[in-house]
């Protein structure tokens, strides 16, 4: 008899479901679009074939339009919840498709890629939190303070910092106000008022020094354009937190998720694979150098 040498697809354990293709979209339709901002809206999706996408905070997806084209969008929903949600600013071509999408469309996803902020880990189980956050920052660590509020006892203090370029470009308003009767300690800045803003005017960095953090038990996470990170991470170390208990999120234009296009190579580093969550001893160097 002959032996049968042909290769053979691997088949996954009995009972058990193989992962599908990292390449693979997923039909997403929209449940609902809410706008944030003049230019920014957040869409609540469900799956097609009713598996919801399993992700942990800081993740995020290559989310598209049919016809369009797809772009890398955090998550900034409840990793909890069976609704995927997913908050994009209008920029360009496909995010306009995206952010236009209303109840009913059908968009795409591929994912979850990248790392995640790892709230909750042995590092900062227990101790405090601070969060920072610039403008469209505050998406990607939308699901650390909603995990935070549902498991309060997890935590020391709990504090988001918050700056927008203006009190109508504030993301999430409602939930900012209702975060600070949850056990959240909440401040939030804008560069330029209108006249029925009463709140603080100045940079997010102003707020640091206010929050009198314990450096010794505290972990910050922080988001937002680079810029902005990298006097946020200065003013961090000034009271005393670690490099390496700071972390920051970065973006970069991406288009394959999975380390293979090299688009959004830094260095050594792939954002898609190695991050977007770094620490800040990782990266210190290397924000620091101006781009020409």
């Amino acid at each position: 008899m002959t032996q049968d040498t042909r290769p053979r697809t691997p088949t996954a354990p009995t009972g058990r479901q193989p992962p599908p293709p990292p390449m693979l979209p997923r039909p997403f339709r929209v449940l609902s679009s809410r706008q944030d901002t003049p230019d920014t809206w957040t869409l609540a999706l469900t799956p097609e074939d009713g598996v919801p996408l399993s992700f942990a905070p800081g993740q995020f997806t290559m989310l598209g339009a049919l016809g369009a084209g797809e772009v890398p969008i955090s998550i900034s929903g409840d990793p909890t919840g069976d609704v995927l949600e997913q908050t994009i600013r209008d920029v360009g071509g496909v995010t306009h498709s995206l952010v236009t999408a209303v109840a009913g469309d059908v968009l795409t996803v591929r994912g979850p890629y990248g790392n995640s902020w790892q709230a909750g880990d042995q590092a900062t189980a227990g101790g405090d939190l601070v969060i920072v956050a610039g403008g469209i920052g505050l998406a990607p660590l939308r699901s650390v303070i909603l995990g935070a509020v549902a498991h309060r006892e997890r935590y020391g203090r709990v504090t988001l910092l918050y700056g927008a370029r203006s009190p109508a470009e504030r993301l999430y308003p409602g939930e900012l106000t209702d975060w600070a009767y949850q056990g959240i300690e909440v401040g939030v800045t804008v560069d330029r008022a209108d006249q029925d803003w009463a709140g603080r005017v100045g940079l997010v960095t102003e707020l640091i020094p206010a929050a009198h953090l314990n450096p010794d038990r505290t972990t910050a996470l922080v988001c937002g354009p680079e810029v902005m990170m990298r006097f946020v991470a200065t003013a961090l170390l000034d009271t005393g937190i670690p490099a390496s208990r700071i972390r920051i999120s970065m973006e970069r234009n991406m288009a394959c998720g999975i380390g293979l296009c090299g688009h959004c190579q830094l260095r050594e580093f792939f954002i898609c694979t190695d991050g977007p969550v770094f620490g800040y001893d990782q990266l210190a160097g290397l924000l620091a150098i101006r781009e020409a």
